[in-house]
């Protein structure tokens, strides 16, 4: 057993034992989705200087009241915001904004300017079959739902921009499996650097029809993988759908040559 898996698992008198229960399960996938309702108004309302003078944030049973979700869904979202950098919580005090500074997307701007897609996969490589590995730990049967429905939207995608949203939404159903705000986090810094619109040109060479195909198929592997519970299948089908897009771009829309430019 891996580490990771060590870490999903406990032991007990009777065996190993799953550490989440079925309660936490449930509850968390619900909170997938209002938590991202949670985190673009609390973003919002920190891009706007609503709260005040001394930054501080209302207690989260206010925010949740506010935004119309459950506390458990503001607590995951305040948890990335911690993650990039945007506000600080300070035990005994409460939560504040962070001093003003290049706000995370503003610094993935920046960043994008200073990359190719060739760096984004690589560092995707880095990220994602860990993340389908936990996914396979602890995704909900919710999880995989909408896991294999991703799947098959990529595969009916009727155009390389449809293809384009349906194959983000399924590489963010599997980091939102993971339930780690941190990596949710840093895997949507890196999938921004993918979106900056000088690539689309490159993107769209790499795409035809049989490629999509292929990828569609491997979406579902990646997705069967999870169902069964099978972490090292999952990590392992991640990194070769990873793999095969990779060489895509460098064959034909990014040679290598035209990189080292």
């Amino acid at each position: 057993m891996s580490s990771l898996d060590a870490v999903a698992t406990r032991r007990s008198g009777t065996g190993v034992t799953l550490a989440m229960t079925t309660a936490t399960i449930a509850d968390g996938d619900e909170t997938t989705d209002s938590s991202q309702v949670a985190l673009q108004r609390l973003r919002d309302l920190i891009g706007s200087e609503r709260f005040g003078h001394d930054g501080r944030l209302p207690p989260e049973r206010n925010l949740a009241d506010e935004i119309g979700v459950s506390r458990r869904a503001v607590r995951h979202a305040l948890g990335i915001l911690e993650a990039e950098g945007r506000i600080i919580r300070q035990q005994g005090r409460g939560t504040f904004v962070a001093e003003a500074r290049p706000s995370a997307s503003e610094l993935v701007r920046e960043l994008a300017k200073l990359t190719n897609p060739v760096d984004t996969l690589e560092a995707r490589l880095a990220i994602e079959p860990m993340q389908a590995r936990l996914a396979a730990l602890r995704a909900t049967p919710g999880d995989i739902d909408k896991l294999f429905e991703a799947a098959e939207a990529s595969r009916i995608a009727a155009d390389p921009p449809s293809y384009e949203k349906a194959d983000a939404a399924f590489h963010r159903r599997v980091a939102a499996a993971t339930r780690n705000p941190l990596l949710i986090a840093i895997f949507e810094a890196v999938l921004e650097t993918a979106a900056d619109g000088s690539w689309r040109h490159g993107r769209e060479t790499a795409h035809c029809i049989n490629n999509q195909a292929t990828y569609a198929a491997s979406h579902r592997r990646i997705a069967a993988a999870i169902a069964e519970r099978n972490a090292a299948l999952a990590e392992d089908a991640m990194r070769a759908h990873l793999t095969a897009i990779q060489q895509r771009l460098i064959d034909t829309a990014f040679p290598r040559a035209a990189l080292t430019d």
